[in-house]
């Protein structure tokens, strides 16, 4: 009597093993280009706002207000009240700072991680009722010092901080090296208005 059985073949088994380890390693190499591509992603995510103003040809980088800055600011404004509005507001601090000194303040920003985190440090010292922060590309606003002669109120005040306007001649400075601060009033940078009859006027004097 015979005995009937099966005979595995190594060179099958070895072709599935092999089969089944290239599988798996292929599985495991398009996790691991979903894990360094996703991962890259949101680096970019993250840097990209931070990254892209440096690439622009004028470029002025985030560095956070200091505690004497923020105290210079307040100081040159201590007579002051009304609004405040922060162009380039960074992550907020002088805007809740003057919000906490009774201002109705208002912040720029470019980079939408600052404004988002403004707004929640805002809600978190309890003076999001008087701020407001908006993403705002700074430099799409075409020749700020023009913008701000023709827009601004005779009586509104306008303060740099680190950066002073190019063309103005500030009426105060307060503080000293990159705590400094530069006051300008607007009726010392804005145009004269002439009206018709001081245009007469000039008509009749020079006939």
């Amino acid at each position: 009597m015979s005995d009937f059985g099966t005979e595995s073949n190594p060179s099958t088994e070895t072709y599935k093993q092999g089969s089944g380890e290239g599988a798996f390693k292929k599985r495991l190499g398009i996790v691991a280009t979903c894990v360094v591509g996703g991962s890259l992603v949101a680096l970019y995510a993250v840097t990209g706002p931070f990254v892209a103003p440096a690439l622009r040809k004028v470029c002025l980088p985030f560095v956070p207000a200091t505690t004497t800055q923020i105290k210079n600011v307040l100081n040159v404004l201590k007579t002051r009240s009304g609004s405040l509005v922060d162009i380039g507001s960074g992550d907020g601090r002088i805007v809740i700072a003057a919000a906490k000194s009774g201002f109705k303040a208002v912040g720029f920003e470019l980079n939408p991680w600052l404004v988002w985190y403004s707004r929640y440090k805002a809600w978190r010292e309890g003076v999001h009722h008087n701020t407001s922060f908006y993403i705002s590309d700074l430099w799409k606003m075409e020749q700020l010092e023009v913008k701000l002669q023709t827009e601004l109120q005779s009586s509104a005040k306008v303060v740099a901080c680190r950066f002073p306007f190019p063309t103005w001649t500030p009426d105060d400075v307060a503080g000293e090296g990159i705590d400094t601060v530069w006051v300008y009033n607007a009726k010392t940078f804005k145009p004269p208005i002439r009206n018709d009859k001081d245009s007469e006027r000039q008509e009749l004097a020079t006939n």
